[in-house]
């Protein structure tokens, strides 16, 4: 008899000091993706995303592979009412960065099975760290559908049109080298060794000033979505209200005080 927690899967959710870890959990299945899961993880991205006391989220996949992707069979009849594949609520976070994104910073650390929603929910986050056995594929197009969940945005926005052009139009297969090369991934380390790694650079991240790390992403994320002149029109009014923060006053004293500064996040 099969484990049910297979059938549906879950989202592992562990806070380390202002770290959430949030891992794909159905790993009988390769953590091919489901409706149950992707309520859970809504919920855990939202949880990073309010929770004062949390600074970045890792996300990883539990077993031998990040993602086979979208378990289809579970999420056919959505996709023909056309529904997203995002677990819905939408006053909540939406970890593919779709709608309402995750203020907080996130480091996703991929390994084997890297494929369709894998890709995507990995470029929804900010920083990649892959496992050199990673194997990715966007081969929405093979199934007979395309890809929802940001690839086609986010495939151009990091690898350029012809590079995007040439892994979604083809389905094929291609390596951690090849991700690297694109841009899709910032790191390539031992198999094994890819959530530590993951963790080492949340952590760098989570001991800068909190307020100051979210308007940074912030503003990109910005320049991004409506351009150039309403990034720069941020600017100055971003930088006053940081600079009226504790935290503002913490970096300048513990810069005079030549210590290393303790940021509190307000």
């Amino acid at each position: 008899m099969s484990d049910p927690s297979d059938e549906e899967g879950s989202i592992s959710v562990e806070q380390r000091g202002h770290l959430l870890l949030i891992g794909l959990n159905r790993p009988a299945k390769y953590n091919g993706y489901t409706p149950t899961m992707a309520k859970q993880l809504r919920n855990a991205f939202t949880k990073l995303d309010e929770s004062e006391d949390l600074f970045a989220g890792v996300l990883f996949g539990h077993g031998d592979h990040f993602t086979a992707g979208l378990d289809l069979p579970k999420w056919t009849g959505r996709m023909e009412d056309g529904g997203s594949t995002d677990g819905g609520a939408k006053s909540r976070v939406d970890p593919m960065a779709l709608g309402r994104g995750c203020r907080k910073p996130i480091v996703t650390a991929v390994h084997g099975i890297t494929f369709t929603f894998g890709i995507e929910i990995a470029l929804a986050g900010d920083i990649v760290i892959a496992a050199d056995n990673c194997r990715f594929s966007q081969l929405e197009p093979r199934r007979g559908i395309h890809a929802t969940g940001g690839a086609t945005i986010r495939f151009v926005q990091r690898g350029g049109w012809g590079n995007a052009m040439y892994h979604l139009l083809t389905s094929d297969e291609f390596d951690a080298q090849e991700a690297y090369r694109i841009g899709f991934v910032q790191e390539i380390v031992p198999a094994g060794t890819q959530l530590d790694r993951a963790i080492e650079i949340a952590e760098l991240i989570a001991a800068q000033a909190p307020l100051a790390v979210q308007a940074t992403k912030a503003s990109s994320r910005r320049f991004v979505e409506e351009g150039f002149e309403a990034a720069v029109r941020e600017l100055g009014p971003t930088q006053k209200r940081l600079l009226k923060s504790e935290d503002a006053a913490e970096g300048v004293q513990s810069f005079i005080d030549r210590r290393t500064a303790v940021f509190k996040g307000r």
